[in-house]
C-alpha cells in the first residue's frame, strides 16, 4: 500500500471547464496536467520551447517537493519532453504551475487545451546539512564520472 497525503490545489480562472490532475492508473505515480491554454490551442514548432500554464497552484506538504515530469507517450510519439526535467515546485511555492516543454521532434505539434502535457510526482526530500571535510570516504568506483563503466 502507497503512502497518500492531501495536496491542496487552487484552481486558477484559466483553469475552468478542464480536469483535476489525475492518476490514469491505480500503479500510476504521477498525475497528468493539464495545459490550460485558449480553446484554438498552442502551437509548438519543431526546435521551440514553451512556457505552459496548467491552470493550478498548489500547497505541496513540507518535506516533500512536486517533480514536474514528461510524458512518455508525447515524448516517444513527437518528441515533446520538458528542458528542465524534473522541474521543482517546492514546498513554499504558491504560484502556478507551470510547464517548460520544448519540441525536439521534425514537426510541429499542436498543443490543445486540456491536454495532459507532464506528469506531477510528489515524492519526499531531506534536507542536507553541508559537512566541509578535508577527505572523502573512498569507494572501489572512486571519482570515475561520466562513460566509466563503457557503453
Amino acid at each position: 500500500m502507497r503512502e497518500s497525503l492531501d495536496l491542496p490545489i487552487k484552481l486558477l480562472p484559466h483553469h475552468e471547464g478542464l480536469p483535476l490532475p489525475s492518476y490514469q492508473t491505480a500503479g500510476a505515480a504521477g498525475l497528468d496536467l493539464p495545459a490550460a491554454v485558449s480553446e484554438e490551442g498552442v502551437l509548438l514548432r519543431a526546435g521551440e520551447k514553451l512556457l505552459l500554464p496548467t491552470g493550478i497552484a498548489a500547497a505541496v506538504p513540507e518535506g516533500y517537493e512536486g517533480q514536474l515530469r514528461p510524458r512518455s507517450g508525447l515524448a516517444a510519439a513527437h518528441g515533446l519532453t520538458l528542458l528542465n526535467s524534473p522541474g521543482t515546485v517546492d514546498s513554499d511555492y504558491r504560484g502556478e504551475i507551470k510547464v517548460l516543454l520544448i519540441n525536439l521532434g521534425r514537426e510541429d505539434f499542436l498543443i490543445e487545451r486540456g491536454m495532459r502535457i507532464a506528469q506531477l510526482v510528489v515524492a519526499p526530500v531531506a534536507m542536507a546539512r553541508i559537512k566541509p571535510v578535508l577527505f572523502l570516504e573512498e569507494t572501489e568506483r572512486r571519482e570515475g564520472g561520466f562513460g566509466h563503466t563503457g557503453l
